[in-house]
């Protein structure tokens, strides 16, 4: 099993080193968020690793518990900065271990999953850890909550064809694990990369 603070301080190191020497438009580029540009997901991002479970309770209740609307307010937020001053932010934040209310497993999936929101609208590439980002896959499979992957992979057996990894049953959407974990998430650009005649169904839910 992997340990997941060490894995989430790795994570947002190579993401650090990636965003350090972008340009002013690659800022703004639309990620994978279709909501938001790639400097946006990077203050939600921020938001996230200064977040409490009492910080979090407070602002749900100033947001009269409309949690997209609260989770946006912190996007804009933390995204208000420069490139420069967020990067000073969040270098600083590096090996902190606060959170939202949930389990940590939560907190690995947002490294990687925002990172790859960030990296492949860039056209960046990463390698993460085929076991980090398995262990997330299982953390999502049976929950509904946030992001509702369980229904959205319901009847459809996933395959990862980088690792021994497989759930569900149905028709098959096979790749590597990490377009299985956006697919799950609801990306497109995981589906893209997926085959099989399960593709398809997880489309339709995307």
């Amino acid at each position: 099993m992997v340990v997941v603070w060490p894995a989430i301080h790795a994570e947002r190191q190579a993401l650090l080193a990636d965003l350090e020497s972008l340009s002013e438009q690659q800022w703004q580029t639309p990620s994978l968020c279709s909501q938001w540009t790639v400097k946006q997901v990077f203050g939600h991002v921020i938001a996230t690793a200064q977040m409490t479970p009492p910080k979090f309770l407070a602002g749900m209740l100033g947001s009269g518990f409309n949690f997209a609307g609260f989770i946006g307010k912190n996007a804009d937020r933390f995204s208000a900065g420069t490139p420069a001053e967020m990067l000073t932010a969040y270098r600083g934040m590096q090996h902190r271990t606060n959170h939202p209310p949930g389990p940590n497993d939560t907190w690995l999936g947002e490294a990687i999953v925002h990172a790859e929101d960030i990296r492949r609208s860039l056209g960046l590439h990463r390698d993460y850890p085929v076991d980090a980002v398995t262990q997330i896959a299982d953390s999502y499979k049976g929950s509904n909550l946030v992001i509702g992957a369980k229904n959205r992979i319901a009847g459809v057996t996933l395959k990862a064809a980088d690792t021994n990894w497989s759930h569900g049953t149905g028709p098959e959407a096979t790749g590597r694990a990490i377009d299985l974990l956006l697919a799950m998430t609801g990306r497109s650009a995981g589906l893209d990369q997926l085959t099989g005649d399960g593709v398809e169904l997880l489309r339709a839910r995307a």
